[in-house]
């Protein structure tokens, strides 16, 4: 019933295509409003690489403004995961959380039994401490029948607000969020991205995905993220 308020993310082409290590995925696509007219040309590209235990995905985005644009701050976005039960952090309460257009999500007691996950960052925090908090990288973690799976998503120095806010609920929303000042700072700071017709906006992130005998470790995540940091 809310479906008139939103607009498009129509990918109009494929732009390169390519197997091996790394393999390669960029399109192109195009932002419309509710009237369908343009509002930014999206550029993105995927590489994938890993090992017999690691997805790593490095994804680049960068935005081209069609005509004048406004990010306006707001905690849902912009890099966003929802992750499996057993990485949710267990709940004895019901919970309610509302985004910024009034959609509400109810976590009920019960509904977690397999719930077994956490959160960390760089900067130290754990479980819903992190949410709100500004770090390098975080990451999600807990049991999946018999191995341990982690999943981190890692910020970039050349990336708007680094290092990023994170929006990180325990019922599984796991979101990279630079744009969302104002409701992680309560209201003492706020930040609103402007684009000029023909301006370019350029994100990079890096998702980690690891299944084995141990969660990884926050010196493992520092080094990911000096690498990446060189890319």
């Amino acid at each position: 019933e809310k479906k008139h308020l939103y607009g498009w993310i129509k990918t109009d082409s494929l732009l390169e295509i390519e197997s091996g290590k790394p393999g390669i995925l960029s399109y192109r696509a195009k932002w419309e409003n509710q009237n369908k007219e343009v509002l930014l040309e999206e550029r993105t590209r995927f590489e994938f690489s890993g090992n017999n235990h690691k997805r790593i995905i490095d994804r680049v985005t960068t935005l081209t403004a069609s005509q004048d644009v406004l990010f306006k701050d707001a905690k849902d976005g912009l890099l966003g995961l929802r992750l499996a039960q057993e990485l949710q952090i267990p709940t004895r309460e019901t919970q309610k959380f509302k985004d910024d257009k009034g959609n509400e999500t109810i976590v009920k007691v019960g509904e977690g039994q397999v719930a077994n996950g956490n959160y960390r960052s760089s900067e130290g925090k754990t479980g819903d401490d992190v949410w709100s908090t500004r770090a390098a990288w975080c990451m999600a973690y807990g049991k999946m029948n018999n191995d341990s799976v982690s999943v981190a998503i890692i910020d970039h120095p050349q990336n708007p607000n680094y290092p990023t806010y994170w929006h990180t609920r325990g019922y599984g929303l796991f979101a990279a969020n630079p744009l969302g000042e104002n409701i992680f700072t309560n209201g003492k700071l706020s930040k609103n991205l402007h684009l000029q017709k023909g301006q370019s906006v350029t994100f990079k992130y890096r998702l980690i995905i690891d299944e084995n005998k141990h969660t990884l470790s926050k010196s493992e995540l520092d080094k990911e993220a000096k690498k990446f940091a060189k890319k």
